[in-house]
């Protein structure tokens, strides 16, 4: 499983698939494929990866001072070293500077000594560390709620709104790949009988701070999803998620923030997280998660149909998700989606002279 650029949540709240083992695992199938077929469309590689890689000396007759980066694009410096000597990082400019990052290049200040080369061979010469991708960004958006070891690979978390499988989350310098969700109690139960009417939809608990919204809650066998809080008292949309209306006294409330983690992913290493640790979710590019979420729809209605969805009869008839019947196309909102995010996000062609 690589870094995924959308969660299943999110696929299938589009979709409205009431939740299942057998439809996670085709919707997980077809976010892996969207996402990597999204790095080939606009060839990059959006997720920050802590790595070392190695370039050759930069080409005698081109400019020295000037080293390009190709398809490894670089967030941030760690160091850099060339022949075996590490450079001063005051010396060393990353480009452009003025829309970076990500770089696609590394120069040396020309009025100071440092210099490519020195080493026996111009291949590999230069070795740089460094976070590599597209962007870092992350939000803040809850706590470890218990401490776990650099070894456990679940973690309890305050809040899980906001938190998918498949979802990148940073905790210190670590990072991790959320697997998988399951409920967990939240310490609380129903201050106040629920009837099994559609129209009841105020949820009375001890302390409404301790949820947040878009919050999936379980109560028995009944899902709700948390849209709105005043004080104490949670407005809830009723049967979510596929599950049935029924009446709930006393019971315990429980939610979905027990997560399955792959630790120290991309480069870092698995540490101790302390209980109250803030944890971070990488930010998706906004149009690219659009994107991998249309992608692994259009795959998922594809798949229903035996790759055989078509709309109207005849020579007016056109295939759904931009391919051709009677060399007519159709899918058009999802190709001008193609389009648009290649626009704003996709790595265009440096041509070099020869």
């Amino acid at each position: 499983m690589g870094a995924w650029y959308a969660t299943r949540e999110d696929v299938k709240s589009a979709l409205d698939w009431a939740e299942t083992s057998r439809s996670n695992a085709r919707v997980d199938q077809a976010i892996e494929a969207a996402s990597r077929w999204i790095e080939g469309f606009l060839h990059r590689r959006f997720y920050p990866e802590l790595a070392t890689r190695y370039f050759d000396f930069p080409d005698q007759y081109a400019r020295p001072w000037r080293l390009w980066l190709d398809d490894s694009e670089l967030i941030s410096l760690t160091s850099i070293s060339s022949g075996g000597t590490v450079l001063d990082p005051t010396t060393v400019l990353l480009e452009p500077n003025r829309s970076g990052p990500p770089y696609n290049r590394v120069e040396l200040r020309i009025d100071t000594n440092s210099a490519f080369g020195g080493g026996q061979t111009t291949q590999r010469d230069v070795t740089i560390t460094g976070l590599w991708g597209y962007s870092a960004d992350d939000i803040a958006v809850t706590t470890a709620a218990s401490a776990i070891n650099s070894t456990a690979t679940t973690l309890l978390v305050a809040s899980s709104a906001g938190i998918g499988v498949g979802q990148l989350l940073r905790v210190g310098t670590e990072r991790l790949t959320v697997t998988e969700r399951t409920m967990a109690p939240t310490g609380q139960t129903l201050q106040q009988p629920l009837d099994a009417l559609q129209k009841t939809v105020t949820v009375a608990v001890t302390d409404g701070t301790a949820f947040a919204l878009d919050e999936v809650l379980l109560v028995d066998s009944e899902r709700m999803l948390v849209v709105d809080i005043a004080g104490d008292q949670l407005t809830v949309k009723r049967a979510w998620d596929g599950s049935v209306l029924a009446t709930h006294t006393g019971s315990a409330i429980y939610a979905p923030r027990k997560l399955t983690v792959t630790r120290g992913v991309l480069g870092t290493a698995a540490a101790a997280i302390n209980q109250d640790a803030t944890v971070y979710r990488w930010d998706v590019p906004g149009p690219v998660r659009t994107l991998c979420i249309a992608e692994a729809l259009v795959t998922q209605l594809q798949q229903s149909s035996g790759y055989a969805r078509t709309t109207g009869v005849g020579s007016s008839a056109r295939q759904v998700g931009g391919g051709t019947v009677s060399k007519t196309q159709y899918g058009l909102s999802i190709e001008s989606l193609r389009e648009q995010v290649y626009t704003s996000h996709g790595r265009k062609a440096r041509v070099r002279a020869v």
